[in-house]
């Protein structure tokens, strides 16, 4: 065992550490909206009592905007006086663009929606549910202090115990209803604290060798965040630890994970938010029926809602440029320099690692895109490897 370890070891020295991730595409400003769909129905999906906005209604009813400091605004219905049976008009978005795995997606926001009923989330998703897998970013719901990051997938993809993040772990089967859950330790990860402390930035790495997200309140976001532009390509080999680790070693992410789409959504009540065990132990008391329509939804909006909107910086998105196949058939892949083209996928690699001597597909190899060894996805992978191997998780 100490001769292999000692191999892994001068393996993984050996390795180049600058984690590079190239610019794709940068949604801010006033064409942050240009390339987003907007639902235009009602939550059918987790039965909230709001409508989801089309694109002209949104605009029009101001609740989905660029500010004057040239933030975007996405936000609940807070002018209108809603009367019973009837819902609350909000908006879902969702991103016209696909992202596969060797994707990088950070997210600057210096406000967040909370109150009693309300229910954020920023979040990816694939084209059928939940074969193509769902990672959720940001979420969670009422007057919670602190954030929520799950995965949600087929059976077989799970959390081990003593991986290495500086979140909370819950229950660990990424199948089960509540995806396999991570709560965020930090302080001022949701409610008013978020914006009191000036906001913040999550990062999630969307790789072979696993799902990781970072979160950082304003004062402790990283000088690569920083420093980067709309242009620029970003360094994440200084990061640290992350908030929420999933490892490939017990969840196969090409297995599991198709090209995602981008979401970003607020709904209210429905079947977290609304739900007695969730809402009745911080908001029994917000209203004279306890029930969270009647009391939130139903009436005046304001100042139910006065809070409930997100204010954003940018989104930005990265590639490795050498991205891993995945089990979707077709879709659409982003390269660095903006464009895209549709693409087919060759057969799902069996393991994790099966990736790591180069990509395997059917994309056509401009000179947009890298060659040869993904060492972003290496690195990482070592690096997992490497704290499994101190928990004593991995025996060589």
């Amino acid at each position: 065992m100490k001769g292999r370890s000692a191999i892994l070891a001068f393996w993984i020295s050996s390795l180049p550490w600058t984690l590079s991730y190239d610019i794709v595409r940068e949604y801010s400003g006033q064409t942050f909206f240009d390339r987003w769909d907007f639902y235009g129905s009602w939550d059918n999906l987790t039965l909230g009592d709001v409508w989801w906005l089309d694109r002209d209604s949104a605009f029009q009813q101001g609740l989905a905007y660029t500010d004057d400091n040239g933030r975007v605004v996405i936000r609940v219905d807070n002018t209108s006086t809603v009367p019973f049976n009837e819902k609350r008009n909000t908006v879902r978005i969702t991103s016209q663009d696909f992202y596969g795995v060797g994707s990088l997606w950070i997210i600057d926001l210096t406000h967040l929606p909370y109150g009693c009923s309300v229910w954020p989330a920023f979040w990816s998703k694939g084209p059928t549910w939940p074969d193509n897998g769902e990672i959720d970013i940001i979420e969670a719901v009422n007057l919670m202090n602190a954030n929520q990051y799950a995965l949600h997938t087929l059976p077989g993809c799970t959390q081990p115990q003593g991986v290495m993040q500086t979140g909370a772990s819950g229950q660990g089967d990424c199948s089960q209803p509540s995806g396999c859950v991570v709560s965020e330790t930090k302080p001022n990860s949701f409610n008013e604290g978020f914006a009191q402390a000036g906001g913040g930035v999550w990062a999630t790495q969307f790789d072979v060798a696993g799902i990781f997200i970072w979160y950082w309140s304003r004062p402790d976001i990283p000088p690569s965040v920083l420093t980067a532009t709309s242009t620029s390509s970003i360094d994440i080999s200084q990061w640290g630890p992350p908030s929420a680790s999933y490892p490939a070693s017990s969840c196969n992410i090409p297995q599991f994970f198709s090209s995602q789409q981008l979401v970003i959504d607020i709904t209210l009540c429905g079947n977290w938010a609304g739900i007695p065990p969730v809402y009745n132990p911080q908001c029994l008391n917000s209203g004279p029926t306890g029930l969270c329509y009647n009391d939130n939804v139903v009436g005046p909006g304001s100042p139910k809602y006065d809070e409930a909107y997100f204010e954003m910086n940018y989104l930005r998105a990265y590639t490795t440029g050498a991205p891993a196949p995945t089990p979707s058939a077709s879709g659409v892949w982003i390269y660095p320099n903006g464009s895209s083209t549709a693409i087919t996928y060759s057969p799902t690699p069996s393991t994790a690692s099966s990736d790591f001597s180069g990509p395997s597909t059917s994309i056509d190899t401009s000179p947009n895109r890298a060659s040869g060894v993904n060492y972003a996805h290496v690195g990482v992978f070592a690096a997992s490897l490497v704290g499994l191997l101190s928990l004593g998780l991995v025996v060589l």
